[in-house]
């Protein structure tokens, strides 16, 4: 079992004379007691001013209290004292009052004894100041640093009383027994950051001044080089971080090992996985050996593999442990039996019940009894949507389908839900719809097949793997479910259109009157009256949004593309004909975006200062707009800074992740397009913009001709050719509208989000937010009562930050069952060449580049040539696509946004290409079949 241990995982064990560093027996990644209940006791410590606040700067000449303080007995502990005692040691204090769970005796020195120790390191201030000012990449530093830290609160004295107060402890329990001394951090096991490995424990120490000894190394290693970038990675304040420690009794198993109490791999919470080896758990988390697995479902092991276990961790006579072989016949035996390994199940089950979440709990067994010597959630498992039944239900994710899987804060959430039609369900921050209701049905079933088939043959592929488990229980199509429990598709098309492109025009003045409309009427609005006019405007935004008109225009221009690339690969073997079809069609506001900024980059071209300036802005790292003022004092700095401004007006309500209202706009923020302005000085030259367009409508008219005269040399060609031109008539009028949409949404989202900021500074000038972000924790809902009352709940907005950073590092599924578990689909296909990275091929052509592995669109440098590979793209990396030959993404369909632009523009793209960021790395050169749908990479 791997993790992420720091020295121990390289699978050799680093000995010390007094002991050795051990794991925690085996760790998972894991977080503290439920977040609601943690930020309660927050308040109610700071209320006892037992929970400090202020940082590592205390009075070295104040002792603080007496011994009996800074240590207590896990029967004194309970979850309120994550403060005093650290994750690790709250979590042993609960688990020794659970009934049944024996938990090895032991004590905590407490985090005030920390505090009053460090507090008299000399210049121990000045050391915590350099060390906040090191950037988490600068190792040279931290590791300097770190270990100037280290060697000082090693050396330093402990104070009678705290010395005496450990004594009297190990009197208790025995005071020339075993002891483990375990680090236990308050930033330890949290819900944002599991700390897994991060500091230093000890096993098998014996004899007060060597407990005292592992006590100041506990400390110290609160200061490693892994610890200190691992916080600095997280945003952790190294004053605000405190370690408390454990000196738990020793017990020397025969067996040891891990139980999850749902599956660390599928999360399927009615899974439960054991691990275990012979001897102390060490030798599994160290990578010594390999321990055996089993599987349990309703107290039946369903799978069990047992391994080759050729060597095992044990107590050395002398003090810490050591490594010994096995006798052979022993070696395959297994650790447990299955009857064994239920009892154990039983027991995780009954810690997972009081702790209220799946935990990852660390076991030894004694003769024929289990002593549980850790437990802690698991934070890898992304939360299931909440309901009030006992059902099943099969969530498919939205952010796969909107190409934003990002984590979205509550107002975002709360604004998304209001604005859709579908209901939706929340968890981790992203949003889900139940297609149970659908797949319940025959008809439900074949119709949510067949849109995933064309639209994310992976989100099909677990769909169709659920129906074979039997997961979702079938009704008959009489009285079933409404049809839009799942998500639109060609069986929900509207009623026929006339092929008139006058259509188009006319829904795009509709919205951008209505649009003008809403900035007028918001001007002045403040207090309720605002709020209850955005929440009211919402119906006209729907109104608008899911004009049936609309609507009919979107399912017309779909429709016209199937049909093309159905009839001419069955008449002529042409594959994917409508991409090459739809290049440069009209109304696409998103191509057009990305097109203009060419435009942009021709005012900018000619004015040398100008475009030096813009490179500092990059360099120095600008935020804000206030560099768009600085340029009207260089030579054309005005007619840069009117053509900069004049794009925002147009396109800054835009950016990434753009679905959520929290999100920071290009208008906020204008830096983020200068790397792109940059990029299109350099690669292109002037008028590039218009030519680009006008090659991509000659591309198409040369390829509607091509197609046309290949069709009438076929029998009955002059009708297939006629029919197939209607359709090409059909699809170059309405497919450009298929962006607009979203678009004219964005726009008036943009609008609600600076009038609901103005409020926000009303709110905390009056004293009633902190900042003015608070208002993104809360849902729109909760804001009005916030302006109708002036009052706030402090203590919610702190929960939902500390929430929202959690889910931030989880990876959504595509497709979530009510169990838990996040089923992977796959792409059942034989045609790609071996090695080959399989995806959904979305627009055609192949093309061989450079890869450019881009996370963030503000950092990406792409060169004329260059593939772009990245997890997603939403309209706001449209401007990055007009340099790129082709595009890869992990997440995407046929009909989402970077797959209509890369066929507007003629890039080859593959989409849904699992981990394609990892897999291809920066530089590498790949070859994107956009046509078959795959990519090879070359070397």
């Amino acid at each position: 079992m791997s993790d992420a241990l720091g020295p121990v995982n390289t699978g050799s064990l680093i000995r010390e004379p007094e002991g050795m560093v051990a794991s925690d027996c085996a760790r998972g990644v894991h977080l503290s007691p439920p977040l609601s209940l943690y930020i309660r006791f927050v308040g109610l410590m700071r209320r006892r001013k037992v929970f400090h606040t202020c940082p590592l700067r205390t009075d070295p000449t104040n002792d603080g209290g007496t011994g009996l303080d800074y240590v207590l007995g896990f029967e004194q502990i309970d979850s309120t004292n994550v403060a005093d005692v650290g994750g690790k040691g709250a979590h042993l204090g609960e688990l020794s009052r659970i009934d049944g769970i024996r938990v090895p005796d032991g004590f905590c020195v407490t985090t005030d004894a920390f505090q009053r120790v460090v507090a008299k390191v000399p210049s121990i201030d000045a050391q915590l100041d350099l060390l906040s000012g090191v950037k988490p990449d600068d190792r040279a530093a931290i590791r300097t640093l770190s270990a100037d830290i280290r060697r000082a609160v090693e050396g330093v004295a402990l104070p009678d009383d705290l010395v005496a107060a450990i004594s009297e402890s190990l009197a208790r329990f025995g005071e020339q027994a075993s002891y483990a001394v375990r680090s236990s951090a308050t930033a330890e096991d949290l819900p944002t950051a599991s700390f897994a490995g991060q500091q230093d424990s000890y096993l098998n120490i014996v004899g007060l001044a060597a407990i005292l000894l592992h006590v100041r190394r506990c400390w110290a290693s609160l200061f490693t080089e892994r610890a200190v970038t691992y916080r600095c990675r997280n945003g952790f304040d190294h004053r605000k971080v405190r370690m408390a420690v454990v000196v738990q009794r020793m017990v020397f198993p025969d067996a040891a090992g891990i139980l999850f109490t749902a599956d660390p791999v599928t999360s399927n919470r009615k899974i439960t996985t054991v691990e275990a080896g012979w001897g102390l758990g060490d030798a599994l988390v160290s990578g010594l050996v390999t321990g055996d697995v089993y599987t349990v479902r309703d107290d039946q092991v369903v799978t069990r593999a047992v391994a080759t276990k050729p060597r095992f961790v044990q107590a050395s006579p002398g003090g810490g442990t050591q490594d010994v072989p096995i006798e052979p016949q022993r070696q395959t035996q297994p650790a447990l039996t299955d009857a064994q390994v239920v009892r154990l199940v039983q027991l995780g089950r009954r810690i997972e019940a009081h702790f209220g979440r799946p935990q990852d709990i660390e076991w030894c067994l004694v003769g024929d009894d289990f002593h549980i010597v850790q437990s802690r959630p698991i934070t890898t498992l992304f939360p299931i949507p909440m309901t009030d039944d006992q059902d099943n239900h099969v969530y498919i994710s939205v952010g796969h389908q909107q190409m934003m899987t990002d984590a979205m804060k509550p107002l975002g959430l709360s604004l998304w839900q209001l604005t859709t039609p579908r209901p939706m369900h929340e968890a981790g921050g992203r949003l889900f719809v139940d297609v149970a209701p659908v797949l319940a049905t025959s008809a439900g079933r074949t119709r949510l097949l067949g849109t995933f088939g064309n639209a994310d043959p992976l989100v099909r592929d677990a769909l169709q793997t659920v129906l074979d488990r039997g997961f979702v229980r079938s009704l008959p199509d009489e009285g079933s479910g409404p049809a839009s429990a799942g998500p639109a598709s060609a069986g929900d098309a509207p009623a026929p259109i006339e092929t008139d492109p006058a259509i188009v025009t006319q829904l795009i003045e509709r919205s951008q009157a209505s649009v003008a409309t809403l900035r007028r009427e918001i001007q002045g609005l403040s207090g309720p009256a605002l709020l209850d006019f955005i929440l009211a405007d919402i119906a006209e935004l729907k109104r608008i949004l899911f004009d049936p008109r609309s609507s009919q225009v979107i399912m017309a221009g779909m429709g016209a593309a199937w049909w093309l690339n159905d009839h001419l690969e069955a008449w002529l073997g042409e594959k994917n004909a409508a991409d090459a079809l739809t290049q440069s069609v009209p109304h696409n506001v998103t191509s057009e975006m990305g097109l203009t900024l060419l435009d942009v980059a021709d005012t900018i071209r000619p004015h040398a200062d100008v475009v030096a300036f813009l490179r500092r802005v990059v360099d120095e790292g600008r935020e804000g707009d206030g560099f768009l003022d600085e340029l009207a004092g260089l030579p054309g700095g005005r007619e840069v800074r009117d053509a900069i401004r004049g794009y925002l007006d147009d396109y800054g309500m835009r950016c990434a992740g753009e679905i959520d209202i929290t999100r920071t706009r290009w208008s906020e923020q204008p830096a983020t397009l200068v790397p792109t302005i940059l990029g299109n000085i350099k690669n292109f030259e002037p008028g590039a913009g218009k030519r680009r367009f006008e090659q991509g409508r000659q591309e198409s008219q040369r390829k509607e001709q091509e197609l046309l005269t290949r069709l009438r040399a076929l029998p009955d060609g002059e009708q297939k050719a006629e029919e197939t031109k209607r359709m090409i008539d059909r699809v170059r009028a309405f497919a450009g509208y298929r962006e607009y949409p979203k678009y004219g949404m964005v726009s008036r989202y943009f609008v609600y989000k600076q009038a609901l900021l103005r409020e926000a500074d009303r709110l905390v000038k009056s004293g009633v937010l902190r900042e003015k972000e608070d208002i993104y924790f809360l849902r729109l809902e909760e804001l009005r009562e916030v302006v109708r009352t002036n009052d706030v709940d402090a203590e919610l907005i702190r929960e939902r930050r500390e929430a929202f950073r959690s889910y931030e590092a989880l990876t959504p599924p595509r497709v979530l069952t009510s169990d838990g578990e996040a089923i992977t689909g796959q792409y059942r296909r034989d045609d790609a060449p071996p090695g080959a990275l399989a995806g959904l091929p979305v627009s055609a052509g192949t093309v061989e580049g450079r890869a450019r592995v881009v996370m963030d669109m503000a950092q990406a440098d792409l060169e004329t040539g260059d593939i772009l590979v990245t997890a997603y793209t939403d309209p706001s990396w449209t401007p990055l696509f007009v340099a790129a030959a082709g595009l890869v993404t992990e997440v995407g369909g046929l009909m989402t946004h970077g797959a209509v632009i890369a066929r507007e523009y003629g890039l080859p793209a593959v989409v849904g290409v699992e981990q394609a960021t990892r897999l291809i790395r920066d530089g590498q050169r790949i070859r994107v079949h956009g046509t078959d749908g795959y990519v090879e990479i070359l070397g």
